[in-house]
């Protein structure tokens, strides 16, 4: 059992628990994700790490609510426990020969995006942020991506914070300007990871994404989380979950995201009915 000893609502739909696992926080790297379990009765589902703290002995996840295991997740409070937290899983990130890097965070991505860039600038690297969101009121980390950055820029859809656009808009603008990034971390929606790719291959800079496709063991044995990289079968649960964006078939990984959509909608609907709570409000 592991216990929530914090929980703080980002917004409507996203909320951030620090979890009591000392064992899992002393090895913990940026990049790397946990497998959890609510109860016996619970799914498994991966969630990746976004903070951990060595001296406490805590790790911190971050999650919408958008199925039956996130909803149950969402609706525990501090001094609850979790039946299963398992980690770290998946190769942590690895960077080297790094001077200049922009490390992009869409939506929820933005809390897989804030360690890599902490990382990054504690190695002395210059970094800079670009977080994309619908709209102002879903903006996560602005001021933790804002202290792991060295320059931030924040885009809306509809302009309502920060510059009316798209990630990819900022990043375009930023190399046209000169800045010669010897490395790009896309993390966030397929779509917004692989037209991020689409670019960067064009100007020959090395770009890595996080695949994070549906996962059930977390140890390579079910092949559920396999993607196409180069055009061989990797396992995003132990060959990842970075890959290098120029390689991943991210057609094929956007097919496979919504194989079962039909089937995680009503098991959502169905658990939303029976907390009372309007998925369409």
């Amino acid at each position: 059992m592991f216990k929530i000893v914090k929980k703080e609502v980002l917004n409507p739909q996203v909320k951030l628990m620090e979890i009591d696992a000392p064992h899992i926080a002393k090895k913990a790297e940026p990049g790397q994700f946990i497998i959890l379990r609510v109860n016996e009765n619970g799914e498994r589902i991966p969630l990746t790490i976004a903070d951990y703290d060595r001296t406490k002995g805590t790790v911190t996840i971050i999650f919408q609510e958008v199925g039956k295991t996130t909803m149950a997740l969402g609706a525990l409070n501090e001094g609850d426990f979790i039946l299963d937290f398992v980690g770290p899983l998946g190769k942590a990130s690895h960077f080297e020969n790094i001077k200049k890097a922009a490390v992009i965070g869409g939506g929820l991505g933005t809390a897989i995006a804030y360690p890599q860039a902490q990382k990054l600038k504690l190695m002395g690297v210059e970094v800079h942020s670009i977080i994309g969101f619908r709209n102002k009121d879903l903006i996560i980390l602005e001021d933790k991506m804002e202290a792991a950055s060295s320059k931030l820029y924040i885009t809306t859809d509809d302009g309502s914070n920060g510059k009316k656009g798209f990630v990819t808009d900022v990043l375009k603008e930023l190399i046209e300007e000169g800045n010669k990034y010897d490395l790009v971390i896309a993390i966030g929606p397929l779509v917004m990871m692989k037209f991020v790719s689409s670019l960067t291959k064009q100007y020959g800079i090395k770009t890595i994404v996080s695949m994070n496709p549906v996962m059930i063991d977390g140890t390579g044995m079910c092949g559920g989380c396999r993607v196409t990289v180069g055009g061989e079968t990797k396992f995003a649960c132990v060959d990842g979950p970075d890959f290098d964006g120029h390689l991943v078939d991210f057609d094929e990984a956007i097919r496979r995201q919504n194989i079962y959509k039909k089937e995680e909608d009503k098991s959502s609907e169905k658990h939303a009915c029976k907390l009372g709570v309007d998925r369409h409000a």
